[in-house]
């Protein structure tokens, strides 16, 4: 069982997600130990991108901030030390293909496995392309975390089978942002998913509001929140405290689930 998998021993995860570097690197220290203090499962730490397709408007402005800050991979990296000398929540990172290309896939899979990156959320890694890093990440003990969405259908089984940490679904059409309203096949989706892995099953992209999270984590088995953590922290005058109050509220309502 990998490290993130033994998060969801008989309990419902909350995952929260912060862009790295925004809008500066002390800020999303603070921001992550703020969660983690507050009940935070695992953190999911966006690592910013020119070119981000997955993301909607709040995450996308939120990495152009991070860039006018000097954010680089290698402050991505700074970023989680700092974070490890003051907690050991669970992170993983969600990273574009192009990224951990680049830095070489061996050598930053040896740097997630040394600062205790867990797992890999690549939106745009095709599955018929993941074993090209899947090697190194197998070899270092990350997980790299498949993405379903409500139009996977008949491709499911393909999608999920190497999924070790978690499996992300992806709750609607588009990308990332705010919604009232998911996909009306999502817990068909959630129970074809149940018939073909048992990794654990995580919801993510619009989910914002406690009575959502508490209506999700009843079929899943985690819940995973980024627009509406970055734009709170984006738009208070004590980020941490109004992330981890919102975390708090999260995680109370999950676990009445």
């Amino acid at each position: 069982m990998s490290k993130l998998q033994a998060v969801f021993e008989n309990h419902k995860a909350f995952i929260p997600f912060v862009t790295a570097g925004d809008p500066s690197a002390q800020a999303t220290v603070d921001q992550v130990v703020a969660l983690a203090k507050n009940g935070a499962d695992i953190v999911e730490l966006g690592v910013p991108f020119s070119d981000p397709i997955a993301d909607g408007p709040v995450i996308q402005a939120a990495g152009l901030r991070a860039f006018a800050g000097g954010i680089t991979v290698e402050g991505v990296f700074d970023i989680v030390k700092a974070i490890r000398e003051q907690t050991n929540v669970p992170l993983v990172f969600l990273t574009y293909a192009n990224i951990p290309f680049k830095y070489g896939y061996d050598a930053f899979c040896a740097r997630c496995e040394e600062l205790g990156v867990y797992g890999l959320v690549i939106p745009d890694l095709p599955e018929e392309e993941a074993d090209e890093i899947l090697t190194f990440t197998e070899k270092h003990n990350v997980d790299l975390i498949p993405l379903v969405s409500p139009t996977s259908g008949p491709r499911l089984k393909k999608l999920v089978r190497y999924a070790t940490g978690f499996i992300y679904i992806v709750s609607a059409l588009g990308v990332t942002g705010q919604r009232s309203s998911f996909a009306q096949n999502l817990d068909d989706l959630i129970a074809d998913l149940r018939k073909v892995t048992d990794a654990p099953l995580c919801v993510g992209f619009g989910v914002h509001t406690p009575e959502q999270a508490k209506n999700l984590a009843k079929v899943a088995d985690g819940v995973i929140v980024g627009s509406a953590i970055v734009q709170l922290a984006q738009e208070s005058d004590d980020a941490p405290k109004a992330v981890g109050d919102y975390t708090k509220a999260m995680v109370e309502a999950i676990a009445k689930a």
